[in-house]
């Protein structure tokens, strides 16, 4: 079973940004594609962003379009999620997740074979 550990999470401030870091074990960051959900209060769980395996190819839900942005660095065994623009609907558990192909682009909860525990994002004045 692969470990995910997502950090970053806090309270920040409408129109601010956070950074979320999701840590692999080597094996797991180099042969999966990796994604960011989130699933806020009484809601389901959400797909925010993915990320193929070598890095080249993103997708983004459109609720986060040129406010969120996916990356990997393969030193570091670590996929990050830089949130600009923050919105309290934003608001959310954000879980890191392992899928093993980067296609089809559709992403949801049911695709992902390994999740991380979560990392709390509060959005809020």
């Amino acid at each position: 079973q692969a470990q995910l550990v997502e950090s970053g999470g806090e309270l920040v401030q409408p129109g601010g940004s956070l950074r979320l870091s999701c840590a692999a074990d080597g094996r797991t960051f180099s042969s999966n594609a990796m994604g960011w959900f989130r699933q806020a209060p009484g809601k389901e769980r959400e797909f925010v962003s993915g990320i193929h395996s070598t890095g080249v190819r993103k997708v983004h839900a459109d609720s986060v379009k040129g406010r969120f942005t996916i990356s990997r660095d393969g030193a570091q065994n670590t996929v990050y999620l830089q949130m600009n623009s923050l919105k309290p609907e934003d608001t959310a558990v954000y879980y890191c997740a392992t899928r093993r192909v980067f296609y089809p682009v559709a992403w949801s909860a049911g695709d992902m074979n390994n999740w991380g525990k979560g990392t709390l994002v509060i959005v809020s004045s």
